[in-house]
């Protein structure tokens, strides 16, 4: 798959030199993930790693938008609102994610709450504020909707 001019902007590295992970986790001595250590393990390993959380999805979800990687977005879409395709807006820049809550009531549904910020072509900044809610299927979370806020 192509990548994007928004997609090949100086990302991010850690302190060994690596490319850090777009979706900005950190480890619990608050140092940011490298992508190998992160999103990676689901988004190229989709078939054998599955995300264990709908956390994890949801930041695996935002990084494969950071990268453009429809093919992940969709296998990780409920086949019940999943779309046909996927389309990203050219010259987006992913700005950031902030993981503000995540409830997971049962072992088979969850929401994640956060905020996304992107800047659009022209330089005008934009907040995607969601709630969005996820299903585990056969030991796979799936992206259901969410709720804009």
């Amino acid at each position: 798959m192509p990548v994007s001019p928004s997609a090949l902007a100086k990302p991010p590295v850690v302190s060994d030199g690596t490319v850090a992970c777009p979706c900005g986790r950190v480890s619990p001595q608050r140092r940011v993930l490298a992508y190998s250590d992160c999103c990676d393990r689901y988004i190229d390993h989709f078939e054998t790693t599955p995300a264990p959380d709908a956390e994890s999805l949801m930041r695996s979800r935002y990084t494969a938008f950071v990268r453009e990687h429809a093919p992940y977005l969709l296998a990780t879409w409920d086949a019940t609102h999943r779309p046909a395709r996927v389309d990203f807006d050219p010259g987006v820049r992913w700005l950031g994610l902030e993981v503000r809550a995540h409830r997971c009531p049962d072992g088979e549904r969850a929401e994640v709450e956060f905020v996304a910020r992107q800047r659009m072509p022209g330089g005008r900044a934009h907040r995607l504020h969601e709630l969005s809610r996820f299903v585990r299927q056969d030991g796979r979370w799936f992206y259901v909707d969410g709720d804009l806020r």
